[in-house]
């Protein structure tokens, strides 16, 4: 075998590996959401990952303070990541684990509806057909007027919504701003913001479950460093698709754990998504069809709050290089 094509499959395995992490965090999730509030587990998961993380921000030797160079973007990213968090976590414990992601999945597409005015991305009538169809798969999961659409569906479309909003500030202000700036406030947003709401929303929890919060936010973590090698290992549009994975390992362990079964509806639903976000992908990866390569660079995973970003610990080179432009494109 090649060389270059055994690092690529290096990549794959080990993108599989963190969404497979990613999947088990989101159980642990579901589990702790039967008996406690989103802001309280999002409170703890971050405060648990408070130490993990110290340790990697600690290699940023770069001398600067902690002002953001871009302080109204960070902001309304740092404001736009603990919107996420809340909601995606509480999706995750009120809907089933495939519908949950189904509509997450979504992101991709919302990223590069929000490139056009926010990065001056030039969208084809491709990419912006794909785009239609992707939606169309999210009312195909959704069913709207032949099923009741609950908070939870609402709390999953609004996570997807900010999430890409998130993504695409990170994708502006990124290659400018420091790695401890990007990481450190929305960390410190979580835990201010959701210990402030601890007080109305919190239950005494036995030893059991706060380890159970403990592994999350070590889960998080150990997801993002897979993650990390993986795109050291392999292209973004290699590993970028696995994240479609989570969808085989919602389905096995909502039958496993929560009784959860697959309706047809989410299963077509998904796969037009998927398929969508895929081309999506592909096109981006072609040169000269995107400018700024949106989705490609948007490495980390949603609703992962007690993690640090992907992008911000990748080497700024791997970090922002654009696909090469090929002849005649």
């Amino acid at each position: 075998m090649p060389p270059e094509k055994a690092t690529q499959l290096r990549g794959v395995a080990l993108a599989l590996a963190s969404f497979g992490v990613f999947a088990t965090h989101d159980v642990l999730i579901k589990y702790l959401g039967g008996a406690y509030s989103p802001f309280q587990i999002v409170f703890f998961s971050v405060l648990f990952g408070f130490p993990m993380v110290t340790f990697l921000m600690m290699r940023d030797a770069t001398e600067a303070s902690l002002r953001p160079v871009f302080p109204l973007w960070t902001a309304l990213r740092t404001v736009a990541t603990v919107i996420t968090a809340v909601t995606a976590f509480y999706a995750f414990t009120v809907l089933p684990l495939a519908q949950v992601y189904a509509i997450l999945f979504a992101m991709p597409l919302l990223i590069t509806l929000l490139a056009i005015p926010m990065l001056g991305e030039q969208v084809g009538i491709r990419r912006a057909l794909a785009v239609l169809v992707g939606l169309g798969g999210v009312l195909i999961v959704l069913q709207p007027g032949a099923t009741e659409l609950t908070l939870g569906h609402l709390a999953a479309l609004v996570a997807a919504v900010t999430g890409a909003f998130g993504a695409v500030i990170m994708r502006k202000i990124g290659q400018h701003e420091r790695s401890v700036v990007l990481i450190l406030y929305p960390m410190m947003a979580n835990v201010v913001l959701m210990g402030a709401a601890l007080p109305f929303v919190y239950v005494p929890m036995p030893g059991l479950d706060l380890l159970a919060l403990a592994v999350i936010a070590a889960f998080a973590l150990i997801g993002t460093a897979l993650l990390i090698y993986a795109y050291r290992q392999a292209t973004a549009a290699t590993v970028a698709p696995m994240q479609y994975s989570q969808i085989i390992w919602a389905s096995i362990y909502g039958a496993l754990f929560f009784d959860e079964g697959l309706a047809w509806a989410t299963v077509i639903g998904t796969a037009v998504i998927v398929a969508s976000g895929i081309y999506i992908v592909m096109r981006e990866n072609r040169g000269g069809t995107s400018t700024t390569t949106p989705v490609l660079r948007t490495r980390s995973r949603v609703a992962a709050p007690a993690a640090p970003r992907v992008a911000a610990l990748l080497p700024r080179a791997a970090r922002w290089q654009r696909p090469a432009e090929k002849p005649g494109e």
